[in-house]
């Protein structure tokens, strides 16, 4: 971040990077009761938009729902600040549907929602629930866990892959590819050579590879039932939608489609593995699941903050807000508001977690919330039922080391271990 005027009010300028990755809600909390719509200007003559973070809930919703926030910046007409050439890396993320605005958003997301709405999913939850248990039961002997890279990153994958009719076989290199894209924005963002050079390389080969399977996918007799041939036939209803569309978003699909729910299911892990009382609750009443995933996704969402750009000049509670100013909504700390949540730090899986942030608002809300919410019920019921460590009485040693990243957020390794935990089925 640029050099920035002092903030109004004796806060210093909010700066993702100075936050506790593991604990940014107190910092939230100052800036949300003392400069909830927190400039950051650039000072010394530096060029550049006002960057304002927003976090109580009423203007997060705002910004998230009115059309005079978009995600297009009107400044530069492009979505993701990419240094030049990286032209397929380019064109993959400028057609992603999270980075458009309407029209375009409206036709392309009116086109992949059915295949991922209530009835879809609901026939997907016995295989979601299959692939959870088969992973939970390779770890059920084990003393030593990682909670990430043995369950929660590997399983929404295994989902997502099979959502888009793509071989089991290929998951250990989609997560390669996606993990390399996610070098060319956001947080881990990597302007060196070699970390956009394999983003491009990234892009280019998962470009390569869901082209060549939708193009299998045309034709009388080849539609698979899956993702890739609703989009084919979608694209054969709808000419303007060009294989470009169609390849970005399967990426978009493969990339969204995973990062997120791994955040959610170790957080969701960790926040029980901290708090025996609750998850006492859990196993004594799974029925509460559903709910709890909610509660999961408002007190501690996977994705923390996401970027908006001003359309026109307009006002945010009494600040003058520019066209071409860059709004970031702090969703992590709209989820603990008090005016909007009671209690709002007390993780209750009881609570009724009504138009949460944790999947966004507005036309932007998340198109795969449905499975996202199917996947953390299956994972965390599986979990429950078949790890060590989530077992009555157990008392694990627990290390979580977080990616720095905000906006997907969670632990990138959490390694519990129970000693002698085999003898705990006995």
């Amino acid at each position: 971040m640029s050099a920035a005027a002092p903030a109004p009010r004796g806060l210093p300028p909010f700066d993702p990077a100075r936050l506790d990755l593991a604990d940014p809600y107190p910092a939230y909390r100052r800036y949300r009761e003392t400069d909830p719509v927190h400039a950051v200007r650039p000072v010394g003559g530096a060029r550049g938009p006002t960057t304002w973070y927003v976090f109580r809930y009423a203007e997060v919703a705002r910004v998230l729902a009115r059309r005079e926030f978009g995600r297009v910046s009107p400044a530069t007409g492009g979505t993701a600040p990419l240094p030049p050439g990286y032209a397929v890396l380019r064109e993959v993320v400028e057609n992603w549907l999270v980075f458009l605005d309407p029209p375009r958003h409206t036709s392309l997301r009116a086109l992949i929602a059915p295949a991922l709405g209530p009835g879809p999913v609901d026939a997907l939850r016995p295989l979601v629930g299959r692939i959870a248990r088969r992973l939970v039961d390779r770890l059920a002997e084990r003393e030593t866990v990682d909670v990430v890279a043995d369950f929660a990153a590997p399983f929404p994958l295994l989902v997502i892959s099979g959502v888009l009719g793509v071989p089991e076989e290929r998951q250990a290199w989609f997560r390669e590819q996606a993990l390399d894209l996610q070098r060319a924005g956001g947080a881990r963002l990597d302007r060196s050579g070699e970390g956009m050079a394999r983003a491009e390389r990234a892009a280019t080969e998962l470009s390569t590879y869901f082209r060549r399977e939708l193009e299998l996918r045309r034709g009388p007799g080849n539609d698979r039932g899956d993702l890739l041939s609703a989009l084919v036939r979608a694209a054969g209803a709808h000419p303007a939608l060009s294989p470009a569309e169609q390849s970005a978003t399967c990426i978009h699909l493969l990339t969204a489609g995973h990062e997120t729910t791994t955040g959610l299911l170790a957080k969701a892990v960790l926040a029980l593995l901290t708090r025996p009382r609750l998850l006492g609750e859990l196993h004594a009443d799974p029925g509460l699941l559903p709910g709890a995933v909610d509660e999961f996704l408002r007190h501690d969402p996977p994705v923390q903050m996401v970027t908006r750009w001003a359309q026109r000049d307009t006002a945010l509670a009494g600040h003058a807000i520019r066209r071409g100013d860059r709004v970031v909504s702090v969703l992590g700390s709209a989820n603990r508001d008090p005016e909007r949540f009671a209690d709002p730090e007390r993780l209750d899986v009881r609570r009724e977690a009504v138009r949460h942030c944790g999947f966004g608002l507005g036309i932007h809300y998340c198109a795969g919330a449905g499975l996202a919410r199917a996947e953390a019920e299956a994972g965390l019921a599986a979990l429950l039922e078949g790890l060590p460590a989530l077992r009555p009485g157990a008392r694990p040693r627990v290390e979580a080391r977080y990616a720095p990243d905000w906006v997907f957020h969670g632990p990138e390794r959490l390694t519990v271990t129970v000693p002698g935990s085999p003898a705990l089925g006995a």
